[in-house]
């Protein structure tokens, strides 16, 4: 039997007035001088994304019963390096989540898949942002063209889920979605909850 979480107890910040302080397409910067838990006084900065997070973890069953995920590269440009990560992207306020995931899929592998599947729910750096994603499990996949936008430089690999597992033990593949996305996926094959 599954233990229940405790109630949430109220807010113990209080927050005196806010200001923005810089907005792009992307996301706004707010300060805003707070009481805190503690009862000092500071100024909190907070990063308030104008779209949702989406991830796809495409999978397929493979030969060999190790299962395979479909990933995608590109560099990305706050880190100055190449990274290897499932299909994700922003999500418009007035987009279904499912419709931007089915989306991801097809621009970036040209997949589409028969099953998409919510996967996880997820808060990234919640101490500073609000950042607010979830990741679907897109499975009974049919290949395509993918449609790339003109600032993505994707390329398409497939690993087995033990290899990208590998890969990022060996902290080859960070991306925080991909991460929580496989580490998921794994428990389930080794559970025999996967076809």
């Amino acid at each position: 039997m599954t233990q229940s979480l405790p109630p949430s107890p109220s807010n113990p910040w209080v927050t005196h007035s806010t200001q923005k302080k810089f907005s792009n397409p992307w996301f706004s910067v707010e300060t805003s001088p707070v009481t805190t838990p503690g009862g000092t006084e500071a100024l909190y900065g907070v990063v308030r994304f104008h779209n949702r997070a989406v991830g796809v973890i495409p999978y397929e069953p493979g030969p060999d019963g190790q299962g395979l995920v479909h990933l995608v590269g590109q560099t990305r440009y706050p880190l100055n390096r190449y990274s290897w990560e499932i299909p994700e992207g922003g999500v418009p306020k007035d987009e279904a989540l499912v419709d931007a995931a089915r989306r991801e899929l097809k621009e970036e592998t040209g997949l589409t898949a028969e099953r998409l599947t919510p996967f996880l729910k997820f808060h990234l750096s919640n101490s500073v942002t609000d950042e607010y994603g979830e990741i679907f499990l897109a499975t009974d996949l049919h290949e395509g063209q993918p449609d790339l936008e003109p600032t993505e430089d994707i390329t398409s690999l497939t690993l087995s889920l033990p290899d990208l597992i590998h890969h990022i033990e060996t902290g080859a593949i960070t991306d925080a979605i991909t991460i929580m996305a496989a580490y998921k996926l794994r428990v389930m094959q080794l559970c025999g909850e996967l076809d």
